[in-house]
């Protein structure tokens, strides 16, 4: 009797083991292709009023751009995205890889602002983190085409302008809103149309 309740056991066991094995290689099945969702991300951000945040990211979103970092709430995403809709942005994949769990982007962006500040694309190279099949950090942490020297210029070039032309606009460097992003553009105009 004590012999076939332990092959009982044994068999509960066995058959315990085999079954979360298989619905482990199932969930490996399911995983998200990150590479796609990474180019889901760049479509959205050339048409923003399609995009949904909370199907591609985490809670919150983490964000590295040299020594600056930020942590942004769903939300607070949403704001930002908002404010670089008003520049009307293209963003190019050149090149996209994925690494273990990684993304790794090499891509281009042009907009309003950049071409007044920089001239031409900017490009970046970038680094994609996921948590639950979704995005969770986005790091640039290469600028493969970024002439800083022109980028300042033309900025502090802008700044000085509309400090003594147009004082209302102030703050509009800082000010990543809908509301400043306009201020923004509208800087830039009327700049580019000063006589």
């Amino acid at each position: 009797m004590m012999k076939n309740y332990l092959q009982i056991i044994i068999t509960l066991v066995i058959s315990l083991i085999l079954s979360v094995g298989m619905n482990s290689c199932k969930n490996s099945d399911k995983e998200i292709n990150k590479i796609e969702l990474v180019k889901k991300y760049f479509k959205h951000l050339n048409h923003p009023k399609t995009f949904n945040t909370i199907t591609l990211f985490t809670d919150s979103l983490w964000t590295k751009e040299g020594d600056y970092e930020q942590i942004y709430s769903l939300n607070e995403y949403q704001d930002w995205l908002k404010w670089d809709a008003i520049f009307e942005p293209t963003y190019k994949i050149l090149q996209i890889k994925q690494e273990d769990s990684i993304v790794i982007v090499n891509v281009s962006k042009i907009d309003k602002r950049i071409s007044f500040l920089h001239g031409e694309p900017i490009i970046t190279k970038q680094l994609f983190q996921f948590n639950h099949d979704k995005i969770s950090s986005i790091e640039t942490y290469e600028y493969i085409n970024f002439k800083e020297a022109i980028f300042i210029q033309n900025r502090s070039m802008l700044l000085s302008w509309v400090e003594e032309n147009h004082p209302e606009l102030n703050g509009f460097l800082y000010d990543q809103s809908e509301k400043g992003a306009t201020k923004y553009l509208d800087a830039i105009h009327l700049f580019n149309n000063r006589k």
